[in-house]
């Protein structure tokens, strides 16, 4: 296989760390066991490197192997690192409080997540008494486009900064997904304008969801959003709820400031 232009110049322990954080990224992007072949395809790394890299990942205990198949997935090392995150973000005890109280306030599920890059990574959730939904959503990923959360984040930037993160087509969760860019920046307007993100079933059928940012940094990065069934609220309760949750956010907000958060 040929490598890159530019590939010889780069030291060899270089090329290697970062090759194992993108073999990292890919298993965790994926949500089945994956072989060599599979890697080799996904990756485009040569096979000889793979194999070197899956046995020093196996061997630390940052994958697990099927040893019927020959395949690999994350192993226990990955949450570990993943929950030490977590543990030291100072945000958190706060943010597990007032997710709490608009879950007790709403009867809805309560998460909070950040925004990276493109993508909104959920940190904390505070599941509804009634949910049927026994996965949780912390560590998990969404395009910021396609959700409410991601959408109050988005609005936080410029239309520039905005149209520089994202491609002109986006990709389509479910057919109300907004699949332009035009369009994303309009819906970004109107949630500066309403003063919370908001979105039914973009991000996944038969859900609805609205959003708001916890300012305590600017831009903001982090937000706090409740998730709805649709037909258990009319447009005027989502938009009380939308409107609670702008302010418990802004509380929050200014709880982390206090406390010399940022």
């Amino acid at each position: 296989m040929t490598e890159p232009a530019g590939a010889a110049a780069e030291p060899a322990g270089v090329k290697s760390a970062r090759r194992t954080v993108e073999l990292l990224e890919t298993f965790a992007a994926q949500g089945a066991w994956l072989s060599l072949s599979d890697l080799h395809a996904k990756t485009g790394f040569p096979r000889s490197s793979l194999h070197g890299l899956l046995r020093t990942l196996y061997e630390a205990g940052w994958l697990e192997a099927d040893p019927g198949s020959a395949r690999y997935r994350l192993g226990v090392r990955a949450l570990i690192c993943g929950t030490a995150y977590l543990d030291r973000d100072p945000a958190i005890p706060f943010a597990t409080e007032a997710l709490e109280s608009v879950r007790e306030r709403t009867g809805f599920t309560a998460h909070y997540a950040r925004r990276d890059g493109a993508e909104v990574v959920y940190l904390e959730t505070r599941e509804s008494r009634h949910s049927t939904h026994l996965v949780s959503r912390v560590g998990r990923t969404l395009p910021a486009h396609a959700t409410a959360l991601g959408k109050a984040l988005l609005a936080e930037l410029t239309q520039d900064e905005i149209a520089a993160l994202l491609p002109a087509e986006l990709p389509a969760l479910t057919p109300r997904t907004i699949t332009s860019l035009e369009g994303l920046l309009a819906e970004c307007e109107a949630t500066r304008r309403r003063g919370f993100g908001a979105e039914v079933e973009e991000g996944t059928r038969g859900v609805r969801c609205v959003a708001a940012v916890v300012p305590y940094r600017i831009p903001g990065t982090d937000a706090m959003s409740c998730s709805i069934p649709v037909g258990e609220i009319t447009d005027a309760e989502a938009k009380h709820v939308g409107e609670l949750l702008a302010e418990t956010a802004a509380d929050l907000g200014g709880q982390l400031r206090r406390a010399g958060i940022r």
